[in-house]
Formats: C-alpha cells, sequence, structure tokens
C-alpha cells in the first residue's frame, strides 16, 4: 500500500438547519454544528473528516468550541509533515493529547478517506484491508431511524408511520422516565410486530431495575444506555434482571471498554460511534472483538453531515456489523446537506455505499461556505 504524507489541514465550523430537530433525554440543539477537517497530502489528494459534537456538553464533555482549540493548538500540528504507511498509526501521532476523541475522530477520519483515494480503494475495502480475510464489505448496510421525544403519543405513531410507510425497516424510540412505559405500550398496541427499539441515554439508575422490567413483555429488539454515561459495572447488575437484551453505547469508550463489558455481562449489544471512540482505528479493534465474542454490532449516528455519514456508511457495510445502523438518508435530516449525492434509502431498509475511491462523495465547497455563514448567524455562545 502506498504512503501518504501529510502537507495541509484546514478547519471549517459549519451550521447546518435540520429538518425535524432529535429531542432526547438530554434535550434538543437548536441546529446542526460540525467542525470538518479538510486535510491535503504532498501528492495532491484531498480528504474531509468531521467532528460531530454538539455546542453543548451534553452526550459528551467535548464542544465545538473545545475541539477547534485542541484540533488547532495540539492535534494538527502533531500530524504535519508526517508521512504514515495505515491511517492506523494516527493514534499514536496524536497520543500525546489524552481525551478529546471526537477532535481525534476527525484528523483520523479524513487521514482514512486519503489514504484510500491514494491507494484507489473505497473507504470501506481500506476498513476491509485492516481485519483478517472473510470481511469485505457488502456494498450496503441495513439501516433504521431514530425518533425523538414527541409532545404526544399520538403525534410519535403518526411520525412512526411516515417512517415505516418511507421504508424504514426497524424504529428507535428515545424515552425518558415519564415517556417510557405509557409509550411503547401504545405503540405496540398499533404496531404488533415492527422492530422497535428504545434508547434511554443513561437516563436511569440501577434502583429503576423493576421500572424497567416493564418493557420485558413488548418484545423489543434492546433498551439502549439506560445506565448511566460512564457505567459498566450497574449494567452488569441490571442486564441479568432483564429479558430485554441491553446495549451500551455512551459507556464504550474504547477496545478495552468493549471487552470488559461483554466479560462482564453488562450488554448483549453494542451500539459503536466511531466518534465516541476515537476514531476508526480503535473502531476496528471493537468490530474484531464483537465478531469473536458473537456479540451483535450496529453503527449509531450524531446527526453526522454527508461527510461524516460516508464514513460511517463504509464502516457500516462491513459483515460484522449486524444490526440495523442510526444511518437514515440525507433527507430525513437536511434538505442541503454539503455533500453529493444524498444517500437515499433502498427497498429492504438498506442504504447502499458510494462507489467512488475514498469516501466516495464530493464535498460542495458553496455549501461549506453557507454552513460557515450561517454558524457564524446563529451560534448562541459568541463572545
Amino acid at each position: 500500500m502506498k504512503s501518504i504524507t501529510i502537507q495541509d489541514v484546514t478547519l471549517h465550523l459549519v451550521g447546518l438547519p435540520l429538518v425535524e430537530k432529535l429531542k432526547t433525554s438530554y434535550g434538543a440543539e437548536p441546529f446542526k454544528s460540525a467542525l470538518i477537517v479538510e486535510l491535503t497530502t504532498t501528492d495532491g489528494h484531498t480528504g474531509w473528516g468531521e467532528c460531530p459534537t454538539k455546542m453543548r456538553p451534553s452526550y459528551a464533555y467535548e464542544t465545538i468550541a473545545t475541539a477547534q482549540h485542541v484540533l488547532t493548538e495540539f492535534l494538527i500540528p502533531a500530524v504535519l509533515g508526517k508521512t504514515v504507511q495505515s491511517p492506523t498509526e494516527l493514534p499514536k501521532l496524536m497520543g500525546a493529547s489524552r481525551g478529546h476523541p471526537m477532535a481525534k475522530h476527525a484528523l483520523e477520519s479524513a487521514v482514512w478517506d486519503v489514504w484510500a483515494q491514494a491507494n484507489g480503494l473505497t473507504l470501506a475495502e481500506a476498513f476491509a484491508a485492516h481485519l483478517p480475510a472473510g470481511h469485505a464489505p457488502k456494498g450496503h448496510a441495513l439501516v433504521g431511524v431514530s425518533i425523538g421525544i414527541q409532545d404526544t403519543i399520538p403525534a410519535t405513531l403518526d411520525i412512526i408511520t411516515k417512517r415505516l410507510e418511507q421504508g424504514y425497516g426497524r424504529i428507535k424510540l428515545k424515552i425518558a422516565p415519564g415517556w417510557d412505559i405509557e409509550l411503547a405500550r401504545e405503540v405496540r398496541k398499533v404496531y404488533p410486530d415492527i422492530t422497535l427499539m428504545l434508547d434511554a441515554n443513561s437516563a436511569y439508575r440501577l434502583s429503576d431495575a423493576d421500572h424497567l422490567k416493564q418493557f420485558d413483555d413488548l418484545g423489543l429488539l434492546m433498551i439502549e444506555q439506560p445506565l448511566g454515561f460512564y457505567d459498566i459495572y450497574e449494567h452488569s447488575k441490571l442486564q441479568p434482571m432483564l429479558q430485554t437484551p441491553v446495549c451500551l453505547d455512551e459507556s464504550i469508550h474504547s477496545a478495552g471498554d468493549a471487552q470488559m463489558a461483554i466479560e462482564l455481562g453488562a450488554c448483549k449489544i453494542i451500539n459503536l460511534k466511531p466518534a465516541r471512540v476515537a476514531g476508526y482505528t480503535e473502531s476496528l479493534d471493537i468490530y474484531k472483538i464483537c465478531v469473536a465474542h458473537d456479540v451483535p454490532l450496529w453503527v449509531g449516528g450524531l446527526l453526522e453531515t454527508g461527510v461524516g455519514r460516508a464514513a460511517n456508511l463504509a464502516f457500516a457495510s462491513l459483515p460484522g456489523v449486524t444490526l440495523p445502523c442510526d444511518i437514515s438518508a440525507t433527507d430525513r435530516y437536511y434538505q442541503r446537506d454539503l455533500t453529493e449525492p444524498p444517500f437515499v434509502l433502498s427497498a429492504g431498509s438498506v442504504i447502499h455505499t458510494p462507489a467512488g475511491h475514498g469516501l466516495g462523495v464530493s464535498v460542495e465547497r458553496d455549501r461549506l461556505a453557507e454552513g460557515a455563514a450561517f454558524w457564524r448567524a446563529n451560534y448562541p455562545y459568541q463572545v
């Protein structure tokens, strides 16, 4: 494989209006924020990565402002001028900086993109090249849709109906205390056979175990992250109390966390968000652990623009990703995304991966400029 030498990195702060806000137990942000990394190499290739963290330290402690600072002052200087044989070298190059996984993910993602281009590979093929034989990408990913907290149960049912009619085969509902059992039961009355899961975003405590047991007769695919953001231990106490599979999301920050969670019996399913675990190198290690232990794996989403969505879709097309992923079609989130072509839901609730080298999508510079202007006009914390 050809090596690449990193010549320059540019950061683009953007904001995009959302077609529909996604309200969770953390709240809802007014629009999509993202920090887009543009990386060029000495041989003329340009790669793109996305830091999808939010304006507030809600889902993660990182914010757009902290990511911009850490990338500018520490991470980018650590990689400029470096020649790498593989993108898997990036974690070591950035290793002097502790934490900040989403900032690291953005920079590493751009290197994966440009390295795949230099070697004439799709991004999915680049990932597979770092796995054992037998893990060739499928060319598509099975996907579902996430529905935020609504004002009423009838409003939720209306949105579920809309998404099912659009062709989504798995429905995820955000829940919180007071918006959970009755909601799930009413949905099951109307739709007894759909593939349904619930996402708590760390809204409950172990003392709520008896309450959570009420979900067991509803035939759920899983309940995602019911307990604390960093917790594995209490989830290992909760899972044996429930028939419903527990899926860990926020608790999994590394391959070591995944190994621990599996060995302690803290979950039966893992949701992988590459940005949460500092990039695709760590994601590949988590992937291999799940395959080795026969643990179902799926790829979550953070409302990524087309830059991050293309990369996540490439990873989700690997055969060890076995459950529907939170990578919905472009029009689920944006009327005007940063990239072309848009991602479209196909029959069977799948989205096909782009055929071109690297990400396989084109970043439209006029839309980057629009996104930057929207950001400057609407960012609520400007001094």
